[in-house]
């Protein structure tokens, strides 16, 4: 590795933890559960561990009825905005919690807080939030999901396409289309070239702008090696998936982003009116929290684990934490259930490198794409219909009887 490589990947790293090492990264989750409804095919009889991030997804997945869904982060930001919305199910009626977690928003903040959220949190969850509600949830003008270093990265994509492209009357033109046809013509004729800027692009294949939104330097390099046209290809590729060849109506993720509010007909599906209630009703006190590694919660718990969500934090193992990785997997090969189920995503289109960790398995060395049967077509058919589609590849596998 040469000098310029080396000091690359300490700045690009330091960058990192400087937007990340002390905040709340994700204000929503940017990985589509409708995929992972079907990848992982939950039973009333499932343990699911899954990354936090936002906490959309477990909340998600609690819809669903499984015995229990353990969501586990090493940022206990991520946690404290799921127990906040837990914490809103519980104790707030279905129009108060949509103007806070659907429009990013609500009135009398901290009258609210105070008399009825606080009082359902504990701890450290308290204590942080007792500082930054009303600057999260108490300014109309300023919604929630502008806030967090990904909410930055919306501000700022916002402030673009406002004072910069000044294209905001397409953009909300584009969101309301009401067929695909129409939709793709707005994109086509008004967005592509317009948005998709020379300055943009440049802007977008920098590490410090990637970092908003949760993207370190090892998986840019790895987007870099493993798609053709680098960074720049694949967000234009994304870009003209998401305008162009999906429907937009019901893709809350970009909605968000590029106005800062959801609907109530394109939201997640724990913001709608019948499944909140559901959630109220009991399948909220189904998701715990745990502030900790993957590893370490495995190591910890006693709860056979038969579905693993694992998002895309592979990739920022391998590179430079591969003991890291191979450590986490010998924890999943151990707290693993019977026909356990794994999916994970991955900024590249390949992750060859999962298959190579070796793991003891009754005292012998295996290695781990020995224990996995891949479910590549139903992985390859799901893909394409990823509505984030910031994502180079989609993985479900099975892990042998262990």
């Amino acid at each position: 590795m040469s000098v310029m490589q080396r000091f690359g990947n300490w700045t690009g790293g330091k960058v990192f933890k400087l937007v990340h090492g002390n905040n709340l990264v994700y204000n929503t989750c940017w990985e589509d559960p409708r995929l992972d409804r079907v990848a992982l095919e939950l039973t009333g009889d499932d343990n699911v561990l899954v990354i936090t991030s936002a906490g959309c997804n477990a909340l998600d997945y609690a819809l669903t009825g499984p015995n229990r869904v353990f969501a586990v982060d090493m940022n206990p930001r991520q946690n404290a905005l799921l127990e906040l919305k837990m914490a809103a199910i519980r104790a707030l009626d279905y129009e108060s919690f949509f103007e806070m977690f659907g429009r990013g928003y609500l009135e009398n903040t901290r009258d609210v807080y105070r008399d009825k959220l606080r009082p359902e949190l504990t701890g450290w969850t308290r204590s942080y939030w007792d500082r930054r509600i009303r600057r999260f949830f108490g300014n109309k003008r300023n919604s929630f999901y502008f806030h967090g270093t990904s909410g930055w990265f919306a501000r700022l994509i916002n402030v673009y396409i406002d004072r910069i492209v000044r294209l905001r009357p397409w953009i909300d033109e584009v969101l309301d289309a009401k067929c695909l046809d129409e939709q793709r013509s707005i994109y086509n004729e008004y967005l592509k070239s317009q948005f998709w800027t020379r300055g943009l692009k440049f802007a977008m294949s920098r590490d410090a702008t990637l970092s908003l939104v949760g993207v370190p330097r090892a998986q840019r390099e790895h987007l870099e090696t493993t798609y053709e046209g680098g960074i720049v290809g694949f967000i234009d590729a994304c870009l003209e998936a998401v305008f162009a060849e999906l429907p937009i109506v019901d893709n809350y993720f970009w909605r968000v982003y590029l106005t800062g509010r959801y609907t109530k007909v394109c939201c997640p599906e724990y913001l709608k009116e019948e499944n909140f209630q559901l959630l109220k009703d009991g399948l909220v006190d189904r998701v715990q929290t745990a502030t900790n590694s993957v590893q370490g919660f495995l190591e910890e718990t006693d709860a056979p684990i038969s579905r693993f969500v694992l998002l895309d934090h592979m990739d920022w193992l391998c590179t430079n934490f591969y003991s890291a990785l191979e450590a986490e997997w010998q924890a999943i090969v151990n707290r693993a259930a019977p026909e356990s189920r794994i999916i994970w995503r991955s900024g590249g289109t390949r992750t060859d490198f999962v298959d190579t960790v070796e793991v003891k398995l009754k005292g012998q060395k295996t290695q781990v794409g020995e224990l996995l049967s891949y479910r590549r077509d139903t992985a390859d058919q799901l893909h394409p219909l990823d509505r984030v589609h910031t994502y180079g590849s989609f993985h479900i596998a099975e892990m042998a009887t262990v």
